[in-house]
């Protein structure tokens, strides 16, 4: 049975919820069931989760495809999905030829095309034996159905969070060498005012005897 992300992007945001909650009512059968999914929107170049289910189904050998929905979402709405709005960020195409534009394409490398602002996808996680079951309950909606295989998007999350945990390792370092040069400028200003004042009162004090004299 193949284990497939599926990813649907809708015209029409009434339907995608109307869409998550009859297969969330009715996740399938034993030859085609959507074990989890949820409804994303891309606002402001950001992508946040508006609605979810998860059904616990998930296969017992491999615990990493069983989250790999929430671990997508996570990427794709993360530093990675932001910094590399033109790769990572790049979830879906836009409705207008994608299931042309999509096809054979990585779901974290979509290139040609992206999520536009006010947009609204749902992913799910399905074990099929034959597509066209899941394929049949969309259809009715006005929305764009591409696969991914659920194998190759794990090792892909898993890619981009290793990345995002080396942006945030660079980013730590980062900040502590700016901490730690602002730390030296600070003490050179003080040290530079210290002398200012210590050559001031130098100064006066020098004055001061030369008028006692």
């Amino acid at each position: 049975m193949a284990q497939n992300i599926v990813v649907s992007l809708f015209e029409v945001e009434s339907e995608a919820y109307q869409a998550l909650t009859e297969l969330k009512q009715n996740p399938g059968t034993e030859s085609s069931f959507l074990t989890a999914a949820a409804l994303v929107k891309k606002e402001h170049g950001a992508l946040y989760t508006m609605d979810s289910f998860d059904t616990g189904a998930h296969t017992t050998d491999d615990m990493a495809i069983g989250g790999l929905v929430g671990a997508l979402v996570g990427v794709l709405g993360g530093p990675i999905g932001v910094l590399l709005g033109g790769s990572y960020g790049m979830l879906v195409g836009s409705i207008v030829d994608a299931d042309d534009a999509m096809q054979g394409v990585s779901l974290l490398e979509q290139t040609a095309v992206k999520m536009e602002d006010g947009e609204v996808a749902m992913i799910g996680l399905a074990f099929e034996e034959d597509e066209e079951i899941l394929n049949q309950k969309l259809e009715k909606f006005k929305a764009a159905v591409v696969r991914f295989d659920a194998a190759t998007v794990a090792a892909e999350v898993e890619e981009a969070q290793t990345m995002a945990d080396e942006m945030a390792r660079q980013a730590r370092m980062e900040l502590r060498d700016e901490k730690k040069a602002a730390r030296k400028e600070k003490r050179a200003e003080k040290k530079a005012k210290l002398s200012a004042d210590w050559e001031s009162f130098r100064n006066k004090f020098k004055k001061k005897e030369k008028e006692d004299a």
